[in-house]
């Protein structure tokens, strides 16, 4: 059994997006050389999540707009996490989205169901940011 470990950097402008990593994702998988088992990625920062779902910009529109109704940026001073930061919601948007992610790995390439892609969602930008790959199998 192999194991495969890359990092992806990413910096987002602004405070919030979403990102279809799923190239780079294949990328790695094609540097691993595995060909069967499984795929994790994960968001390594508390601010961010990693989701699997369509890569279709209204459906983008509307992560954005459920997520800010359920955990509103303003007022900051609403959270009690909020000593010194005004990041509160982000953290709370990345426990709703997610940490990370497993694929299944089949015949060297992510075994995705119809239009699934894999989404780095940032709620907390303007810094760089990691994702961590990490690719188990033969």
């Amino acid at each position: 059994m192999k194991s495969y470990r890359k990092e992806l950097t990413l910096n987002i402008q602004g405070r919030r997006a979403f990102v279809n990593i799923t190239p780079k994702v294949e990328a790695a998988l094609d540097e691993s050389g595995i060909h069967e088992g499984i795929c994790l990625v994960n968001a390594m920062h508390i601010t961010a999540s990693v989701f699997i779902n369509d890569d279709e910009c209204g459906l983008h529109a509307d992560f954005e707009n459920w997520l800010e109704k359920l955990a509103p940026h303003e007022p900051v001073s609403s959270y009690k996490h909020n000593g010194y930061e005004d990041n509160a919601d982000a953290h709370l948007k990345r426990q709703i989205m997610g940490r990370e992610v497993v694929v299944a790995v089949t015949e060297g390439r992510l075994d995705f169901g119809p239009w699934e892609q894999i989404f780095y969602g940032e709620f907390d930008g303007n810094r760089a940011k990691r994702v961590l790959v990490k690719i188990i199998g033969e």
